[in-house]
């Protein structure tokens, strides 16, 4: 009777499988650690800026729509942010001497941009469309929060791809009237389901990961 011999690439591959197992214990504490700690999905990040601009001030006391500093968002993949010309827009005249301005103010001088600190900062392998998310009823709130709180802005959404699908794969309350995108706190009227875009987003790879 013949006996069966493995071939010898195998003992290698049972070498390398028991370190694996051994180290089984410390991928675990790894992962913990790193991957499902809140830190790594930036939820609480909220950094330093060269100005200290309060969006609880101006959306949340003046009513300042968050389309006015970022301008693009209906039509770009993009968020802009506001250049120094569009704050001055009003305090030329408003705490035209503030110490706490005067960034704005030189940046303005100078034609040069501000250095404003992203918040959320997706990997460089995710794709997103703001426009193509305004344009079809997702609020301002449903990805930064009630930003009309916020002294200083914060992230409090994981941005996660798992967190984006549920969202693509059940967008049924999760969508508004166009005209109420820049609302926040944000509740509909008897009626305004009328008034909802119907979307079908999709959950292609391809979508986020190009």
């Amino acid at each position: 009777m013949s006996r069966f011999t493995f071939p010898e690439w195998t003992q290698t591959f049972r070498k390398w499988l028991g370190i694996m197992a051994l180290g089984a214990p410390v991928y675990l504490i790894v992962l913990w650690a790193y991957g499902l700690d809140a830190k790594t999905i930036r939820v609480g990040y909220k950094p330093e800026q060269p100005v200290p601009y309060s969006h609880a001030l101006h959306v949340g006391k003046l009513g300042l729509d968050c389309r006015y500093c970022h301008n693009t968002v209906e039509r770009s993949s993009h968020a802009a942010v506001p250049p120094a010309e569009t704050c001055m827009n009003c305090h030329t005249n408003i705490k035209s001497k503030s110490a706490e301005l005067l960034p704005i103010r030189e940046a303005f001088a100078e034609n040069k941009p501000v250095e404003w600190v992203r918040v959320h900062d997706l990997p460089d392998y995710v794709f997103f469309n703001h426009s193509a998310h305004v344009r079809r009823g997702v609020g301002c709130e449903s990805c930064h929060g009630r930003i009309d709180r916020m002294k200083v802005v914060t992230q409090v959404k994981p941005l996660t791809m798992s967190w984006c699908l549920d969202c693509h794969r059940n967008p049924n309350g999760r969508v508004r009237p166009l005209d109420e995108v820049t609302t926040m706190g944000y509740e509909p009227a008897a009626g305004s389901e009328q008034l909802i875009p119907k979307v079908n987003p999709s959950v292609d790879c391809s979508t986020c990961h190009r």
